[in-house]
């Protein structure tokens, strides 16, 4: 606080303009002059308490409500970082969980498509196999009729073979015997193996007896063998069909047990996209919490700072100005009582006996005039009444407001300096911090246009490949779907192909018999005596040959037909398969895709909130600056501006001050009167 005297001085000097100074009043009544001014300090006083008053009430209205609302803002904060950190825990650990259930998911699909592929590899390696083995059984089974069918027309005419079918059914026999040995040591005994190999080794020119003897011995171990053939076709073809349901079966399980897997890869790989969504989104919400939080806390600590700052100087000014008041009312007390005014009026009249000296009155009005005409010059009310001073008061007085003066004008100087490098240096790092955060601003509006149209760009992915993965799943569905027609019709194909086969060789045995039998036979009565004239000689009908052919011609058709479906369907399968497989491998690899794809999406949605949360604050801080400028504005644009023209002024003022004071101070008042007369 200020001296009771320079408060005085200030206090005047604001009111200068209402006083109007009387000289010779001023002479007679002095006192009055004193009063009055420590009358209007104490209002003054009074006003600046009331003003002090309003503003520690709106300080303190101010004080309570922030640290009210942000510990609230604090405590609120602190509780959703301690929900966050558990959503973040729990979703952490359910990422964990789903990508370990999902790689285990896909281990045991991948097992499963493993072993369909394995059995499938064995069921048309089974085929095969019986396909061959089937194909060698009818052959060596129709072998084997052809030869029982010779040698039981021999049995009954009781003839010798012909050269040249007793060669081919020993070559038959021995190529049955030699390929089929291991099945044909179980149902031939020694003794018969030992006729078959004599039967092979003998001819029928050497011993027709015992050739036609050992004949009926073959032809019973033909047909053994043949039952033996057809016995082992059958459960071969029993074996088949078991071997092809249990595929089937198989088939159709590891088909469920992968969709159903697929499905539960599909289902935790959503499940887990939105886990992970989910738990960028409440990381970016911790940071933002967090860096909230901290704003608050520097908040919070500088409102209570500031708050127990301005409780400690209001009491220091409370207690400074109370005392300034008590000690101007006795001031007015003392001054006012009739003692004092008796006291006064003596000592007036003594100091005006000394001061009607002529040396002092001239340097006074001379002193007076220097401040009067710096006063009108600068429009300082202030100088004028300190001028007026001059002429009323003692020099000791007018010397001692004179420095007052002069500190109080180089202080304000000095402030005025201050202030306008606090307004510069204020414009010039509102300006930088201005541009660069307009830059900051600008950078992360165009980030977050880059992050929209990187996330929109990643939807559109993601929604394409699993359109494809549902195209694709369709179409493996359909491919089965067709693989299944494709099947029975091959199984139709087959089954009709070979009854055709059987019906046919029937029929050509029953033709062969008849036609090979005429021949036969008149070959062997003309071994006897000739017959009797009878009936002309019987002839076949002359499409006879053209029919076998046709008939065996259609036989062998039906065999390449069936072949050829055969074939097919063992290409038909291992396409299918093939098909499956990749389809597979492509479905699994467009799952990783995806979720790749998801979890950059849900990062870029993270960047992205993160980006909008930034440029939403750059603008506030752009807000701020803008107010700051504003401010500064206010409060600097008057000192900048006259800045020049108050310091030049304030420099007169204090020349004239100092040139009154040297006035006052050096004056050599017998030569100045001197002079003067």
């Amino acid at each position: 606080m200020k001296l009771v005297s320079l408060v005085s001085i200030g206090l005047a000097l604001n009111q200068v303009e209402g006083l109007s100074f009387d000289v010779e009043d001023a002479k007679n009544r002095p006192v009055s002059k004193v009063i009055t001014l420590l009358k209007d300090m104490q209002k003054q006083l009074e006003a600046e308490q009331e003003a002090d008053e309003e503003i520690y009430d709106k300080m303190a209205c101010w004080c309570k409500t922030n640290d009210k609302e942000k510990s609230q803002a604090i405590k609120d904060a602190e509780q959703k970082i301690s929900e966050l950190q558990a959503n973040i825990e729990e979703n952490t650990a359910k990422v964990s969980q789903l990508a370990a259930e999902i790689k285990h998911l896909e281990s045991e699909v991948a097992k499963n498509t493993e072993s369909l592929g394995k059995a499938t590899a064995l069921r048309q390696k089974q085929l095969a196999e019986f396909n061959e083995e089937e194909k060698d059984l009818l052959q060596s089974i129709q072998a084997l009729k052809n030869a029982v069918v010779v040698l039981e027309k021999h049995q009954k005419s009781r003839s010798l073979v012909q050269g040249g079918d007793l060669i081919a059914i020993k070559e038959m026999l021995k190529h049955q015997m030699k390929h089929h040995s291991d099945m044909l040591d179980e149902v031939i005994a020694p003794s018969q193996q030992r006729a078959i190999t004599g039967f092979i080794q003998g001819t029928q020119e050497e011993d027709a007896p015992a050739y036609a003897n050992q004949s009926g011995e073959i032809f019973g171990i033909l047909s053994n063998m043949k039952e033996t053939f057809e016995s082992n076709l059958s459960n071969s073809q029993q074996e088949e069909q078991q071997n092809q349901a249990a595929y089937e079966d198989l088939k159709s399980a590891k088909e469920a047990e992968i969709k159903a897997g697929q499905e539960q890869i599909d289902t935790k790989t959503d499940e887990m996209a939105k886990a992970s969504e989910q738990l960028a989104q409440d990381k970016v919400d911790m940071e933002d919490t967090q860096n909230n939080l901290s704003e608050d806390n520097k908040f919070l600590m500088m409102l209570k700072e500031k708050c127990a700052q301005t409780d400690a100087e209001w009491e220091a000014r409370q207690k400074t100005r109370h005392e300034e008041i008590s000690a101007v009312s006795a001031a007015l007390n003392f001054l006012s009582s009739d003692d004092a005014h008796d006291l006064f009026t003596k000592t007036f009249n003594f100091v005006q006996v000394e001061l009607e000296a002529k040396g002092n009155k001239v340097l006074a009005a001379r002193a007076a005039r220097v401040l009067e005409k710096v006063a009108k010059k600068v429009g300082d009310p202030k100088m004028g009444l300190l001028a007026q001073r001059t002429r009323l008061d003692a020099f000791t007085k007018v010397k001692k407001a004179i420095d007052d003066m002069v500190t109080q004008i180089t202080q304000q100087k000095a402030d005025e300096v201050k202030q306008r490098d606090f307004c510069i240096a204020g414009f010039h790092e509102n300006e930088k911090d201005t541009a660069s955060t307009t830059r900051d601003r600008d950078d992360l509006a165009a980030l977050m246009d880059e992050l929209e149209s990187k996330i929109g760009a990643l939807k559109a992915e993601i929604k394409d490949l699993q359109d494809q993965i549902a195209e694709m799943q369709k179409q493996l569905k359909r491919a089965g779907e067709d693989r299944e027609v494709q099947n029975k019709e091959f199984q139709t194909t087959v089954a009709d192909q070979r009854a055709t086969q059987k019906l046919l060789n029937q029929a050509l045995n029953v033709l062969k018999s008849f036609y090979e039998k005429g021949k036969k036979g008149t070959g062997f009565l003309q071994q006897g005596p000739p017959p009797p004239a009878g009936f002309q000689a019987y002839s076949n009908n002359a499409g006879s040959g053209g029919v076998v052919a046709m008939i065996t011609q259609i036989i062998q058709d039906a065999k390449a037909m069936e072949a050829e479906a055969i074939h097919d369907e063992e290409d038909a399968q291992k396409a299918y398969e093939l098909y499956v497989q990749q389809t597979n491998d492509s479905v699994s690899e467009k799952n990783r895709s995806i979720v790749s794809k998801q979890a950059a999406k849900a990062t870029a949605e993270g960047d992205l909130s993160t980006a909008t949360s930034d440029h939403d604050g750059k603008e506030t801080d752009l807000e701020q600056l803008a107010n700051e400028s504003a401010d500064l504005h206010k409060s600097c644009d008057f000192t900048i501006k006259n800045f020049d023209i108050r310091q030049e002024a304030m420099d007169q003022e204090v020349e004239a001050l100092q040139q009154a004071k040297s006035i006052l101070s050096g004056a050599n008042f017998n030569t100045f009167l001197q002079r003067k007369d």
